[in-house]
């Protein structure tokens, strides 16, 4: 089918070329309420949905429930000697909406461990698939397994009520949030530690476990998964994880299968994929360069040449964000503490001085600023963890939290089906010559 493809390119090249002057002269025009830029360019701006569970402000960053990362590092309940907020702390103040107690997370602790009851088909399920399949494939395919044990699917089937939905879309976040950890860790010890499980702590929170489970048993690799598991988990509602998880489940698929969706979306590499693509440039660069830890010089003549080539500069840049992301701030202030004499962490510190004044110096760029994608990567690698094709599965686990927590809500509200109106460039084209309407029906 050479003569189709053929075909296609030449039409594809010709509407692309039409779709830009139309930009060019009429972007800012108005349908309705929406710019006809926006319109064909990933609809940013348009405040189009709710999500209860966080707010991202251009300025200030990320708050959940009204709390920067900040204030949760010293509201949030702590493990027992630990300096870093308890992601089960986190999951309570999305869902209810205040700051729990210590006797709080202790029972949702409780709670977790009681419900990690995994099937054996799901670890055989996974193990169908090749060892060298990406991480996020072994995870989504492990998640869709799990899917089997859907208390709300099975509740739907049965003609519930839809005033119940909520409840057992409940049932179903906290089954699979108890889950994830094990499930992720078993990917990550059957591709890179020979397959080798290791059986869960009991006596371990969450995130401990968590680290426990992969292999790292150091009391500052627990901390950095309480942190990492935190400060990852939500980012309001128009990131793709997030807003791919509440359109798939306001189809009233069940929890299990809008999360799998949530983490093909994540799995891109302009989404959480970017972590993995932070620390692979990294190694390029100090490989090109021939040096442990290049100078800033040197970072910013592979910085340049990075642009040159046509290809941006991972872990810089975000769709909202109009500041350094205090993601990458808390672990910035992690790496002082732990690991300040790091090579790779000095190469982030460089990075980060040098990038953002030649990203200005461009002139085109609204956020030059490191988001929390630049920094993850070479605190994993002070632990060992080199193997950066598993650190967007570190990523989904922890976004579990937020938009599960934001699903259960939008059952709890009755939020309906979402189904935006789309266009045609025809249509675009005779709206502009007065002969359509184009918004609404």
């Amino acid at each position: 089918m050479e003569k189709l493809k053929t075909l296609f390119k030449a039409k594809a090249d010709q509407l692309s070329t039409e779709i830009k002057d139309l930009l060019k002269e009429h972007g800012t025009k108005k349908m309705g309420e929406v710019q006809l830029s926006q319109a064909y360019q990933g609809m940013r701006g348009i405040t189009g949905m709710v999500y209860e569970t966080s707010l991202l402000d251009s300025e200030e960053g990320i708050r959940f429930r009204g709390f920067t990362i900040p204030e949760l590092q010293q509201k949030l309940p702590k493990a027992k000697g630990g300096t870093e907020p308890l992601p089960e702390g986190l999951f309570y103040l999305l869902l209810a909406g205040e700051l729990p107690s210590d006797k709080d997370i202790q029972d949702l602790s409780a709670d977790w461990k009681a419900r990690a009851k995994i099937p054996p088909h799901v670890f055989k399920t996974i193990d169908g698939l090749p060892v060298d399949a990406h991480a996020m494939t072994q995870f989504v395919v492990g998640v869709m397994a799990l899917q089997t044990q859907s208390i709300f699917s099975k509740k739907y089937a049965e003609g519930v009520n839809k005033k119940e939905y909520w409840s057992y879309c409940y049932e179903d976040s906290m089954n699979l949030i108890a889950c994830l950890p094990e499930i992720a860790a078993y990917i990550y010890r059957r591709k890179y530690k020979g397959g080798k499980k290791i059986d869960t702590d009991p006596k371990l929170d969450w995130g401990a476990n968590f680290a426990h489970l992969l292999g790292y048993e150091s009391d500052s690799f627990k901390e950095l998964m309480r942190l990492y598991l935190t400060i990852h988990a939500d980012h309001e509602g128009g990131n793709v994880s997030a807003h791919t998880s509440h359109l798939v489940g306001s189809a009233l698929s069940d929890p299990y299968l809008s999360f799998a969706a949530a983490m093909n979306g994540l799995a891109g590499p302009l989404h959480g994929l970017a972590n993995q693509e932070v620390i692979k440039w990294i190694f390029d660069m100090k490989k090109s360069i021939g040096v442990e830890i290049p100078s800033k010089e040197q970072i910013e003549a592979y910085v340049k040449k990075t642009l040159a080539d046509g290809k941006v500069v991972p872990g810089y840049g975000h769709a909202v964000l109009r500041k350094t992301d205090p993601r990458f701030t808390a672990q910035a202030e992690f790496a002082k503490k732990h690991m300040a004499d790091d090579p790779d962490v000095q190469i982030v510190w460089r990075i980060f001085e040098t990038v953002p004044p030649i990203l200005q110096s461009l002139g085109k760029i609204k956020n030059p600023w490191p988001n929390v994608d630049a920094h993850s990567g070479a605190l994993l690698v002070h632990y060992g963890m080199k193997e950066y094709e598993y650190y967007t599965v570190l990523f989904g686990v922890s976004r579990a939290l937020g938009v599960l927590a934001a699903l259960i809500w939008s059952r709890a509200l009755g939020f309906p089906l979402e189904r935006p109106k789309s266009i045609t460039t025809e249509n675009v084209k005779g709206w502009l010559a007065g002969k359509d309407q184009v918004w609404g029906d």
